[in-house]
Formats: C-alpha cells, sequence, structure tokens
C-alpha cells in the first residue's frame, strides 16, 4: 500500500469513481480506478496535494473515463502508460489479457484462461480477475460465468450488468 497517494473522484452515469496515483515512487503511476461505493483500505488514506506529474495522470485518467461515458472515442492505453506494476506476473498477464477483450463482447472465464495460454488455470483466472485495481480501465466486467451468468464485480453486479449494457447499446466505430 502507498505511503502517499493522491486521489480525484468524477461522476459517471453509474455512479462515483474514484483515480487513485501512487505518490511513494520515484515517478507517480496510476494505482487504483474503482466506484466510490466500494470499502477498501486505500480510503483510510490520507489524500495529499497531487504533485504536477500525478496531476497530468489523473487529468487523462479522467479524460479518457469521461470519453467512454459520453459514447466518444477513447484510448484507455494512455492511461495505462501510466499503471503501477501492481500485482504478481500471473495477475499482469491476466490483466493484459483482459484488455484484449472487444469492446460490447464478454468472454467466460475460460476463454480468458485460453487466450492467454493457461487454459487449465481458470479459477486463477477469476481470482486475478478479481483482483484487477482498474475498474473499466481494465475491463474486468466483460468477463462473465461460461453458461452466461454474472459473476463477482468489485462494483457489485448492479454495476457490472449497467456497464455492459451500456457497451452492448452502442457500436464502436473507433
Amino acid at each position: 500500500m502507498p505511503k502517499q497517494l493522491s486521489k480525484r473522484q468524477m461522476e459517471s452515469p453509474f455512479g462515483n469513481i474514484e483515480i487513485g496515483i501512487n505518490e511513494s515512487t520515484a515517478t507517480p503511476c496510476l494505482w487504483y480506478v474503482e466506484f466510490v461505493s466500494q470499502t477498501s483500505q486505500k480510503q483510510l488514506l490520507d489524500d495529499i496535494e497531487p504533485s504536477v506529474q500525478a496531476r497530468q495522470i489523473l487529468d487523462e485518467t479522467e479524460a479518457q473515463l469521461d470519453a467512454y461515458f459520453k459514447r466518444q472515442a477513447y484510448d484507455f492505453n494512455k492511461v495505462l502508460a501510466f499503471q503501477s506494476e501492481y500485482g504478481t506476473e500471473f495477475q499482469r498477464t491476466v490483466w493484459q489479457g483482459l484488455t484484449t477483450i472487444p469492446h460490447g463482447q464478454t468472454w467466460s472465464y475460460l476463454q480468458l484462461a485460453e487466450h492467454i495460454g493457461n487454459p487449465k488455470a481458470v479459477r486463477a483466472v477469476g481470482a486475478a480477475n478479481g483482483k484487477n485495481p482498474l475498474a473499466i480501465i481494465v475491463p474486468c466486467h466483460r468477463v462473465i460465468g461460461a453458461n452466461g451468468s454474472l459473476t463477482g464485480y468489485a462494483g457489485g453486479l448492479d454495476k457490472k450488468r449497467q456497464l455492459l449494457e451500456f457497451e452492448q447499446s452502442q457500436v464502436r466505430l473507433f
């Protein structure tokens, strides 16, 4: 857990989102993006005034999320360039795999496990999916049960359903 954390909240159609920047490292990095209703140890940390670099990351993250919610062209790769080295190597592999799920589509945990070249690791993929620190940006909400059911989401199943319906109701042309 970082000792110095800059945070910003933004509104979305599905509730407020908090963006956290770890300023304990030599270069500030994106630490988390989550719905505010989530309870977390992060909320207990003191908020610090963002450095110039942290403010740039916060601005870019908010701009890309805002474009996403307004159904405009967005590029989460601009935000992912600032992400921390949080997580195990396996978790980071799963999270990278999540970013390849096309907008408006869903995959099962098995499909994701196969995509990352580890088809027997379905449960481990599910666990890594649940530890994703960058909600929406790393689209863990696009993973569903093999039978098509909605399964765990840190923001709650209602938010997951809303995000999937939001994405599936539009055609992404970019």
